[in-house]
């Protein structure tokens, strides 16, 4: 292919020989002699000034150079629009594979895809355009929009509602049962669990992450929200809007948060917690109270980010006073509290 070519695909500008033949494409780090990469930001002009590349997708403002610069507003966006192209179409193929199991009164949308060994259960509708890859299961009485798309063994338990455009990636699992027990008698005993879960629209759901359903309600995730790999939601949750739910996040049972929230990896959050809309919370934090909106917390207990810094950065200060005493005894030549 060709610069001009490329920038044809990708609606750029080009700056130089726009005939020349590139041979692949790549990062700037990996990128060798021939191939086409992306400068993303003023930041990488000298990692690019040292790459062996032939040429690069590059801002409208970007210095010239004497290597092929194809100029667009967004690099990195217009790098991977040409990535996908050149990956070509690798959708599943459409309609049921005979090795799939769909009962008789479930109902597949139109230009749908299930794939071998996968199932879906009795009296469920799974809308236009999904793709269900090989060993994805959907329980009894679910409902699944349009567009829907199922990794490998993503499982849905039954009653379960999905919207459009939802993703769950391999492993995930929808509508387990959340963890509820009562003492009785010495023994735990199962607090029957017989809500359900809500995805809206746009959801997506990382691998080998958890949605338990609500005891008799909903647990629920709001459009747009996006939840990584390994993270947890109890029961009962209500996840607002757009949010960004990091790995291995645990959500205790009946927690909720506003929109855009911001929770990063290894956050804990203790049950009945609300989480206001904007809110961030920074890696490895607990949370084990109400937060309120706009602001960044950090900490365990978690707490405003400043006041956060100012205790580590207190602690450090002590330390350096215990110090200072120790060396101030010695000094003194003082036992228990006494000169010698």
């Amino acid at each position: 292919m060709t610069v001009d070519e490329v920038a044809s695909w990708i609606d750029g500008t080009v700056s130089g020989d726009g005939t020349l033949v590139l041979s692949g494409a790549t990062s700037l780090d990996d990128a060798g002699q021939g191939d086409l990469t992306f400068v993303d930001g003023k930041k990488n002009a000298p990692k690019w000034a040292g790459c062996p590349a032939a040429a690069a997708i590059v801002s409208h403002g970007f210095p010239d150079d004497t290597r092929p610069l194809i100029r667009v507003a967004e690099p990195l966006a217009a790098f991977l629009k040409l990535l996908l192209k050149l990956r070509g179409d690798r959708s599943a193929p459409l309609g049921i594979d005979p090795r799939a199991i769909v009962h008789p009164t479930a109902v597949v949308g139109p230009n749908s895809s299930v794939g071998p060994f996968a199932m879906i259960g009795e009296g469920s509708v799974v809308g236009a355009n999904a793709v269900l890859h090989a060993g994805a299961i959907v329980g009894r009485y679910c409902t699944l929009g349009d567009d829907v798309t199922m990794y490998h063994h993503a499982v849905i338990y039954d009653d379960c509602r999905l919207g459009h455009r939802v993703t769950l990636h391999a492993g995930a699992v929808i509508g387990a049962d959340g963890f509820g027990y009562k003492m009785v008698n010495g023994k735990h005993e199962r607090i029957p669990q017989l809500g359900t879960v809500i995805l809206e629209d746009d959801v997506e759901i990382g691998a080998n992450s958890a949605i338990d359903r609500g005891t008799i309600g909903p647990t629920r995730i709001g459009a747009g929200t996006k939840i990584d790999n390994l993270a947890m939601i109890g029961h009962n949750c209500n996840i607002g809007r757009h949010n960004i739910i990091i790995a291995q996040v645990g959500i205790a049972g009946s927690c909720s948060t506003g929109d855009y929230v911001i929770l990063g990896g290894q956050v804990g959050v203790a049950d009945h917690i609300h989480i206001g809309t904007k809110t961030m919370i920074a890696a490895q934090s607990g949370v084990i109270s109400d937060v309120p909106e706009s602001v960044r917390y950090s900490g365990t207990p978690a707490i405003p980010i400043r006041e956060f810094f100012r205790s580590v950065s207190g602690a450090s200060k002590v330390r350096d006073l215990a110090r200072k005493v120790k060396r101030l005894e010695r000094h003194l030549k003082l036992d228990d509290g006494e000169a010698s």
